[in-house]
């Protein structure tokens, strides 16, 4: 609280429940006594008009009756209430009163009274204007230069500005690139309107300039007549402030100066006339109201500004001179001369508190009691920081933030996946073009130890893949309460999916003393998918495109221990070898040496390999786990498939440019469509029609043109969607095949993962071609690279849709390259160290050849 407080002159509380706001106080003399002494004029929201003349007899006095000198409802809420010279053939001020959808303009006049009740005072109306819009705030002014009398400009909320010479409307205009309406006052030095757009930009515009523009009632016209029929509206200057204005104000103490100031929401701006800035004042508080009165210091202005915690700061420019304590927020701010008081604050809240108050200092009166003293026990104190300490320091520990295990979470979430797929197919809505579509099920329990609210559940599983229900919402869950939900999952989309896991995720709050509503908090599990959802034993198959060959340091298993859901116990010749076929309709052969410790895998589709290559290594790892085997280890040392790869990148992205070229057309196509429409509909509207020369057939034509369009964009979409994902499964192979051939670590993977695939979803937008050639190009100049002089070449900030994809097929052997002959994955900037070795199936020329610009 601050030490300095307003003192209180004159105070009162307006009406009950009523509201107020900026433009709702103004003080003026607008009886027109000559006397010199301002009246204090409030208009509210609930349509209350009110002119007060305080006369305290002693400073702190209430309101006594005959201080009001007149209250009278309008029945329209008061938006703004001014006072100037806005009646011609007089120079006597008059009151203008802003409704939402009306302007009036009234006389305030009193007579003297015979009795001690004292005067009575009158409000008659000159003259009122209807508007057409629905009004935000008003500015008035000379506009024009014009002597005696002051003219009217009301800002709609759709940003029109109307200008009223007194009794009669001038014209209105549009304010260009309007969105919101903002603050709006008037310079008559410059002759000009000034405003903050909701650009966060001051804006000025010369009068003489809105009074030659287009008239905004021809907004209506076509462009031609648009063009020919005025001038266009051009800003005399514009400041961008990069803020939102809460009030603009002009001043002129000294002739030879005049200042523009601008109240933003954290900044204070005082502006020249041209729209420089002369200074700014960057505020630590939200300020709530402002207005610059008088100039104590020449080339120096006082500025009072009313902020959100009560304080009113007094700045002489940038400089704090005086802060003063208020008892209310105010809205509005105004210096008036009352009974004889030079420099009145007069302030309104946003409830109807109106003071009159000064600036002073009250004495403190208050003594601090004496403290009782006692002997101190060091020991004691000693124990409790000790304490503090080791709880500070538990609290800031970085791996404390996330429970250490599942033990200590608050809520956890497990899913346990049937081991048998279900007897009846929940499968709906599949594309597969199978007899029977398997489907399983997924049971996922939710154990919560606290009082969890609002907790979801989201279930996610990768496209092709579907589940019969993703989202589920229950109530809140009590301490140590649980809950159940059973869904199945299946193959939806005509391919096969390239990873076979699935997430679940969790959200709910937990309430505090300090936050009732709860923190949000975020709990998940993943759950791993059968091989049989997407394929069933077939024949095996002798001959195939594509072959692996996966070399381990332990004799083969049958196939009869590690696939028992795939093979016929009774049949012997399936132990060493096992056909999958998918649903879609491709076969993969499995096949255990029987002489030495090598497994093969072969199918006609290089994508087919990744699932029965995973299983098959998920299944080995796990047979030797129960089988406490820790040595068991796998390696690749055949040829990577970099062309069959390279295919099918070029399917892909062919796919792409086909993508953009459907776009393309569908654009051209609907330009055409809507030209003709508008031609038909100009025709139709004539009077005197005319022939319509083939236009329907046209339009009929087109139609069909853009209809087979987008049919043939659908189609290229899906089919985009399913070379996407046969993609990521051959990327998840080649992925695999250099980790077993250079046996790199469990970081380096993962750095190899983020680099293939660095995108769940593919757009046209972001692809995944010049999102993997960046990750790559960053790898080949940093951790790959062979001299300093490649760590210095910059890349490309930006990433764009490429020509082809022959630089992507470039840098993906030459990193392959790099990796053979040593290189080691880090994110750090340090060369790796070069070592001499050759990658499988690859030889050295052509590494060569990779690494030529």
């Amino acid at each position: 609280m601050s030490l300095f407080k307003a003192r209180d002159w004159w105070s009162t509380i307006l009406g009950e429940k009523e509201e107020f706001d900026q433009g709702c106080l103004c003080v003026a003399d607008v009886d027109n006594s000559g006397s010199g002494q301002d009246k204090i004029i409030v208009g509210s929201y609930m349509g209350y008009l009110r002119i007060f003349n305080p006369h305290p007899v002693k400073p702190g006095d209430g309101v006594q009756p005959e201080d009001l000198l007149l209250e009278v409802q309008l029945r329209e809420p008061i938006l703004q209430v001014e006072v100037g010279k806005f009646v011609s053939g007089t120079e006597g001020l008059h009151l203008a009163v802003l409704h939402c959808r009306k302007l009036c303009v009234y006389a305030v006049s009193g007579t003297l009274g015979n009795v001690e009740h004292g005067n009575q005072y009158q409000l008659k109306l000159m003259y009122e204007h209807n508007l057409q819009r629905t009004a935000c705030n008003m500015t008035y002014g000379p506009f024009g230069g014009v002597k005696g009398r002051d003219l009217i400009c009301i800002q709609s909320m759709d940003g029109m500005l109307m200008l009223f010479e007194q009794e009669s409307y001038a014209f209105g205009r549009f304010l260009p690139g309007f969105l919101l309406p903002g603050p709006l006052t008037y310079s008559s030095r410059t002759d000009s309107f000034i405003t903050v757009s909701s650009c966060r930009q001051v804006e000025s515009y010369k009068y003489q300039v809105l009074a030659f523009a287009t008239d905004a009632d021809e907004r209506q016209e076509t462009e031609q007549q648009k063009l020919s029929s005025g001038k266009r509206l051009a800003v005399d200057w514009v400041l961008n402030i990069g803020e939102q204005a809460l009030d603009i104000c002009v001043v002129s103490f000294n002739q030879a100066v005049s200042s523009v100031f601008v109240l933003g929401e954290r900044n204070f701006f005082c502006l020249k006339d041209n729209g420089q800035i002369r200074f700014m004042k960057k505020l630590d508080y939200s300020p709530s109201c402002f207005i610059p009165y008088c100039s104590v210091k020449e080339g120096t202005i006082n500025t009072l500004v009313g902020n959100h915690s009560k304080m009113l700061n007094v700045y002489q420019d940038v400089t704090l001179k005086w802060a003063t304590q208020l008892p209310h927020i105010p809205v509005s701010v105004k210096v008036a001369n009352l009974q004889d008081l030079k420099g009145v604050i007069v302030t309104l809240s946003d409830n109807g508190h109106l003071q009159c108050s000064y600036l002073g200092t009250d004495p403190s009166l208050f003594q601090a009691p004496r403290v009782d003293s006692r002997e101190i026990n060091y020991e004691e104190f000693d124990a409790e920081m000790k304490e503090l300490q080791k709880i500070i320091k538990e609290a800031t520990k970085p791996e404390d933030i996330l429970p250490k295990s599942e033990k200590h979470r608050d809520l956890i979430v497990t899913a346990e996946v049937s081991p048998d797929l279900d007897a009846e197919s929940q499968a709906i809505d599949s594309e597969v073009k199978a007899e029977a579509v398997p489907s399983v099920t997924v049971k996922i329990t939710i154990h919560s130890r606290v009082t969890a609210q609002k907790p979801n559940l989201t279930v996610c599983v990768q496209a092709p893949l579907a589940v019969t229900c993703d989202q589920f919402v229950f109530d809140d869950l009590e301490p140590d309460s649980s809950e159940t939900v059973v869904l199945s999952a299946f193959l939806k989309g005509n391919c096969s999916p390239s990873e076979l896991e699935g997430n679940c995720v969790v959200s709910y709050s937990t309430p505090t003393e300090l936050n009732p509503e709860g923190i949000l908090k975020v709990a998940q599990c993943n759950f791993r998918l059968p091989l049989r959802l997407i394929c069933f034993p077939a024949q095996p198959s002798k001959a195939a495109n594509h072959k692996l060959t996966i070399d381990t340091n332990k004799p083969p298993i049958s196939f009869l221990t590690i696939f028992p859901d795939f093979v016929d116990p009774s049949e012997d010749d399936q132990a060493n070898v096992l056909g999958f076929q998918f649903l879609t309709g491709s076969k993969t052969t499995l096949l255990a040496s029987k002489t030495s410790q090598r497994y093969r895998i072969q199918s006609d589709q290089l994508e087919d390999l990744w699932l029965i290559t995973k299983e098959l290594m998920l299944r080995l790892e796990e047979h030797f786990k129960k089988q406490n085997c820790k040595d068991f280890a796998c390696t690749f040392s055949g040829s990577i498939p970099l062309q069959e790869y390279f295919e099918l990148i070029d399917r892909h992205f062919e796919l792409r440019l086909n993508a953009e070229k459907f776009q393309e057309l569908l654009s051209e196509r609907a330009v055409q469509f809507r030209a003709i429409e508008r031609r038909l509909l100009t025709r139709f509207k004539d009077k005197t029609p005319a022939p319509l020369q083939h236009l329907d057939t046209l339009l009929e034509g087109t139609f069909r043109e853009v209809i087979a369009l987008a049919d043939a964009a659908e189609e290229n979409q899906a089919n985009m969607f399913q070379a996407f994902t046969k993609l990521k499964s051959a990327t998840h192979l080649v992925i695999m095949l250099i980790s077993l051939w250079q046996k790199l670590s469990t970081d380096q993977v993962a750095i190899l993962e983020a680099t293939f695939l660095p995108l769940a979803e593919d757009t046209q937008e972001l692809g995944w071609e010049e999102t993997v050639d960046a990750a790559i190009s960053y790898l080949l100049r940093t951790c790959l690279s062979k001299s300093s002089k490649e760590q210095a070449l910059t890349l490309s900030s930006q990433l764009c849709m490429p020509k082809d994809t022959s630089r992507l097929k470039k840098n993906i052997t030459l990193f392959c390259d790099r990796l053979a002959k040593g290189g080691r994955l880090s994110l750090s900037t340090d060369s790796a160290t070069q070592q001499t070795a050759v990658m499988p199936g690859l030889s050295e020329n052509a590494a060569e050849e990779a690494e030529k610009p």
